[in-house]
């Protein structure tokens, strides 16, 4: 459950990173950080299922560091990969 929560924050702190780097990009603060969350929960379910992630149930550094890492990578790429088609669809 810590790690779910770890993953959700990391997430929505990508997400926003993620929106500040490519502004063009960028949803608003509040979607970049729903979009992040989004992210961030498929990240760490994603890296637990292939056994890199913190689903073992340990919370040690280590496994904290994974969380953290997989939450905000994934919180960034979901919300770069919808900012993306938000701006091909209003181009359309």
């Amino acid at each position: 459950m810590e790690a779910l929560i770890i993953n959700l924050i990391s997430g929505a702190v990508g997400g926003n990173v993620a929106g500040a780097l490519f502004k063009k990009l960028s949803l608003g603060t509040l979607w970049n950080s729903v979009a992040g969350i989004v992210g961030g929960g498929l990240g760490g379910t994603i890296l637990g299922m292939l056994g890199m992630g913190a689903a073992g149930g340990g919370m040690d550094v280590g496994s904290i560091v994974s969380t953290v890492a997989s939450g905000g990578v994934g919180g960034g790429v979901v919300m770069a990969i919808i900012g993306a088609v938000k701006g091909a669809m209003s181009k359309a």
